[in-house]
């Protein structure tokens, strides 16, 4: 399979391995657990830092956990201002990055080569968050869609490909283009095992359903008719058909009947055939709505009517933030029902959704959305670099959880047409929809409008806020990242010292590749978890003094009861800063020392 070369790409290659592990130190300030509880790793998650260093984080507790992974990450246009700053080890590479412009602009010849540097390390480690049965989707557009591709196809495997979703992202051109007016941006969406992956149906709209009648009466129900032939030569498909008038009919010059003579008498036999009602017409295949899937397959154009443009995305942060201007939303956010979409194809009821660009926060609303419009218990994790984590990312997603201050009217945007010529001949079919929208969207609205401005129809609905704006309920953690995991802060001490639970997770993961699903309190022989083939101990207190005495060792005692509790005869490992007895003779016990931390990799034979 040919493969992505740039610049850095050896340097960064294995990066994600040598990124230090962190312990998520939770904010309790910030965050907003449920009534009566405490916040929790368990719940929701809103992690401020860097986001290569917090996806390393979440792996000894998320490995193969995520479900469903959007991110949005910069598109690398030259005016983000996003810098490129990972600590890469290699002298090469400190020095290239010391005199490069930072942030990354538009002037930077090697800005693709410092872009793909920093997401090749992170679909490394989402890669290794999402389960087997999950699926990424990618937001991006022309200025990085192709080398993503590539990046993609090496990390996920060019088999996992899934598709590439046009979204349009603008409801009108911009007329200040140079050449064309940018109207779409991409989706790249890719499983972890394509046979694995489960992709959701969309629901049949009700125009989809209103397409299924019965003029026949036909005790099936509802149908809608298809073209028997087709263009692809049939060998079996050149021959003649009677209607029930006596009219013959033949396929058409050029194609052929889709099914065999016998075939077609059989379906005809079975009332499966339509003719017309005064049985003159073409042949038509009859498919009854009781017996297509129960859903839609989605399609790779989603439409703005469907899943929300930019301007409705700047609107909803500004309505919830209470921005005055469209200009205060200095973020370019995704709309909430673009999410809403992603949702409904990539995750179930009680789906774990990451996200580490995370933004303003969007992708959290639509978890929450979702949950409260169907009683789901999908969970979401955001990860935010930049400072505004709190005030902004979080903070959004405060209000929406608990409602916000708004007086005035809250106005939904259900519909939008451009009025083309072609929107014009179908103009009995358009007002159809536009009285359907008004009829099923009027009991949740105090009323729906109609506008026509620059050749655009919307449709509204509209409904009047006095004071606060109703929350969706839910709950998450606030977390910072806290000092790397590693030998100097064990024998240090201070704040910096990993919690028990924090350092359990790290080791069971880091020897094992899984995660450790709960953490019991500190036993004697300190046991905390186990595999097929491991019984894993852990001797720790984050205590500098204790872990200088002589009580953090693995000693006789703690060696009696650690045998003693191995029912099953399997080989353990215990994690130590210091042992009283020869390796020799625990080797011959079965049992695997490794002193705090690195000595782990011993069992991985890295």
């Amino acid at each position: 399979m040919p493969t992505l070369d740039f610049k850095g790409k050896q340097f960064v290659h294995s990066h994600h391995l040598s990124v230090p592990f962190r312990e998520l130190r939770v904010e309790a300030g910030k965050s907003l657990p449920v009534k009566g509880g405490k916040p929790s790793l368990e719940d929701n998650l809103i992690i401020h830092g860097d986001n290569l260093e917090a996806l390393k984080a979440l792996l000894p507790t998320h490995a193969g956990k995520v479900d469903c992974i959007f991110i949005d990450p910069p598109y690398n246009t030259g005016n983000e201002g996003w810098c490129y700053n990972d600590n890469v080890r290699s002298p090469l590479m400190k020095e290239w990055l010391k005199k490069s412009a930072n942030p990354v602009d538009k002037e930077d010849l090697e800005r693709h080569d410092k872009w793909l540097c920093m997401m090749w390390p992170r679909l490394q480690l989402l890669r290794e968050l999402l389960a087997e049965d999950g699926a990424i989707f990618i937001t991006i557009d022309d200025n990085e869609v192709h080398r993503l591709r590539g990046l993609l196809d090496e990390i996920f495997g060019e088999l996992n490909f899934v598709a590439n979703v046009i979204w349009q992202k603008n409801f009108a051109p911009k007329n200040t283009a140079q050449y064309f007016s940018q109207d779409h941006d991409h989706m790249l969406i890719y499983a972890k095992q394509l046979g694995a992956w489960d992709l959701n149906l969309l629901v049949r709209s009700d125009d989809a359903v209103s397409r299924y009648e019965n003029p026949d009466g036909d005790q099936r129900g509802p149908w809608s008719s298809s073209d028997m032939t087709a263009r692809n030569y049939y060998s079996l498909g050149t021959y003649d058909v009677e209607s029930p008038s006596g009219k013959t009919f033949s396929a058409p010059v050029g194609s052929y009947w889709r099914v065999s003579k016998d075939k077609f008498q059989q379906l005809d036999s079975d009332k499966r055939v339509w003719w017309g009602t005064d049985g003159k017409n073409m042949p038509r295949l009859k498919r009854f709505l009781s017996e297509v899937k129960d859903g839609v397959v989605p399609q790779t154009l989603w439409f703005y009517e469907d899943v929300g443009h930019t301007q409705e995305a700047k609107q909803e942060l500004k309505e919830v933030l209470n921005f005055e201007t469209s200009e205060e939303v200095f973020i370019t956010p995704k709309p909430t029902r673009l999410l809403q979409r992603v949702l409904e194809i990539g995750a179930k009821k009680d789906s774990l959704i990451l996200d580490s660009f995370a933004g303003s926060g969007t992708t959290a609303h639509a978890v929450l959305a979702a949950n409260a419009k169907d009683g789901g218990n999908r969970r979401f994790i955001l990860v935010e670099t930049e400072d505004y984590a709190d005030t902004l990312t979080a903070e959004r997603v405060r209000r929406v959880i608990q409602g916000y201050a708004f007086t005035g009217t809250q106005r939904t945007e259900l519909m939008q047409e451009k009025l083309t010529w072609t929107a014009f001949k179908k103009a009995q079919e358009l007002l159809e929809k536009v009285e359907s929208i008004e009829k099923l969207e009027g009991a949740d609205y105090d009323s729906v409008k109609k506008e026509i401005k620059d050749g655009v129809l919307t449709v509204t609905g509209e409904r009047k806020i006095k004071e606060k704006a109703p929350g969706l309920g839910g709950s998450f953690t606030y977390c910072e990242l806290g000092e790397p995991i590693d030998i100097e802060s064990l024998l240090t001490g201070g704040e910096g010292m990993p919690s028990f639970e924090s350092l359990a997770r790290y080791v069971f993961y880091t020897a094992t590749g899984r995660s450790l699903d709960k953490v019991a309190a500190p036993k004697a022989d300190g046991f905390i978890g186990e595999t097929e083939v491991f019984r894993l101990h852990l001797i720790y207190k984050p205590d500098k003094e204790w872990l200088r005495s002589n009580d953090a060792a693995l000693d006789a005692k703690k060696l009696e009861a650690i045998e003693k509790g191995n029912k099953d005869g399997k080989r353990a490992i215990v994690f130590a800063v210091a042992k009283f007895m020869s390796q020799k003779e625990l080797t011959a016990r079965r049992i695997e020392f490794c002193q705090l931390p690195y000595a782990v990799h011993k069992i991985l034979g890295d």
